[in-house]
């Protein structure tokens, strides 16, 4: 999709440092002016500064980053937007990005707990994840945030989300089983599948026609489907469908995404964009529940381009293959997608042109590089050491997703 070149000259030299000047000086003093260095515009020198100014941020930044999985990664020196092709990303190298939050259940346990477990593991269970206990969280309809209400009757889904929530939902008491995964979950009174993820009602936008807007909410959700709810690609095959629906056009990024699903690696996780587990250690029990809703925005740096926000949460339901432990994921996506008038800028019909995908997933155990999801059972918290970071609640909705990388620790599952 290509971008009009930016009006903004690129400056022809940088601002002179310190020594050159000092140079210049003896030179002068000794007779050898043709040495003196060419003094910038000024023009050059306020852009100059911005990308000064720029980097100072980005390094500083980076530098906060404390807790991304333990690596360090250069800063890449910034540049104005407008100096390259194609859409108007953020990202400093052209492609889309791809960003992953994981927070480990690792830590839930205290010295307490371990106390109870001793003398009464039936009545720790609810302590943990899938039934962190108390209150009930009954909602204004009388049903609790278990999905069933004070006669025991499972109660209706919840009505579809129209705009951020303005808090996490209520707890809920019970322990997941494999008949009925989401007990104790807020998903319980979530929709299932596909059926979950509505398109908002399509209309031109921006400039680009109202044919060209609802093609890439249909396409958006397929992709979301195809990436979050295929069967195959849950228990680990290529998701074949969700690649195919991406723009040829986007190169670099495909090719990314390919070679993360065929060879991961730390730096190139394919879970960063696709639910997958390991059909050898984890059963899928249930179906997926869905939460969230998509919108449509004008994007306000070029007419004839309309950007996509799709954030959904998926929460699945899993067994200990060979065992009766169950317990939960929740995989949040907030997936951006740039639709165009395709008589104005380059694209492929009947693809998406991804711009950004940031993911949350909540009870994974932090590994990277080995392509799944990675899910911890109440006996491995028994025993594992308590993992540091950030405590978040996964499904709370009310908030942004996060924009580093990193590792904390759920309050729920």
């Amino acid at each position: 999709m290509a971008e009009k070149p930016s009006e903004e000259p690129r400056p022809e030299s940088a601002a002179p440092s310190d020594d050159v000047w000092e140079q210049f000086l003896r030179d002068s003093e000794a007779g050898v002016p043709d040495s003196a260095p060419k003094e910038p515009s000024a023009r050059a020198r306020m852009v100059t500064e911005r990308l000064r100014a720029l980097d100072e941020a980005q390094a500083a930044a980076a530098g906060r980053r404390s807790r991304r999985f333990g690596r360090s990664r250069p800063v890449a020196p910034a540049r104005p937007e407008g100096w390259r092709t194609g859409p108007a990303w953020r990202e400093t190298d052209g492609r889309a990005s791809r960003r992953r939050t994981v927070w480990s259940v690792v830590g839930v346990l205290t010295a307490a707990a371990l106390a109870v477990v001793a003398v009464n593991p039936s009545a720790a269970l609810s302590w943990l994840p899938g039934g962190l206990g108390g209150g009930g969280g009954a909602d204004a309809s009388g049903a609790s945030a278990s999905g069933v209400d004070a006669s025991g009757v499972e109660a209706s889904p919840l009505a579809p989300e129209t705009a951020r929530p303005t808090g996490a939902p209520g707890e809920a008491e019970g322990v997941p089983t494999r008949e009925r995964p989401f007990t104790g979950s807020p998903a319980a009174r979530w929709e299932a599948g596909a059926d979950a993820i509505r398109l908002p009602r399509a209309k031109a936008v921006n400039g680009v026609p109202a044919a060209r807007i609802e093609e890439a909410l249909r396409r958006t959700k397929e992709f979301l489907a195809a990436a979050n709810l295929d069967p195959a690609v849950l228990k680990g095959a290529e998701p074949v469908k969700a690649l195919a629906l991406v723009d040829p056009l986007e190169a670099d990024y495909l090719a990314d995404l390919r070679a993360a699903v065929r060879r991961p690696t730390e730096d190139n996780d394919p879970v960063s964009a696709f639910t997958r587990f390991d059909p050898e250690k984890v059963d899928l029990v249930g179906d997926v529940r869905v939460r969230g809703r998509m919108t449509v925005a004008p994007d306000t740096a070029d007419e004839g381009r309309a950007l996509i926000t799709a954030d959904y949460t998926f929460v699945y339901g899993v067994a200990r293959v060979g065992g009766d432990e169950t317990t939960r994921v929740i995989v949040r996506r907030v997936l951006q997608v740039d639709a165009a008038d395709l008589s104005r800028y380059r694209g492929t019909e009947g693809r998406l042109w991804i711009r950004d995908l940031a993911s949350e997933i909540g009870n994974d155990d932090c590994r990277e590089g080995d392509g799944l999801i990675n899910p911890s059972f109440f006996s491995d918290l028994l025993s594992a050491s308590p993992q540091a970071g950030e405590t978040r609640d996964p499904y709370d909705r009310s908030t942004s997703v996060s924009r580093e990388e990193e590792c904390g620790v759920v309050s729920r599952t």
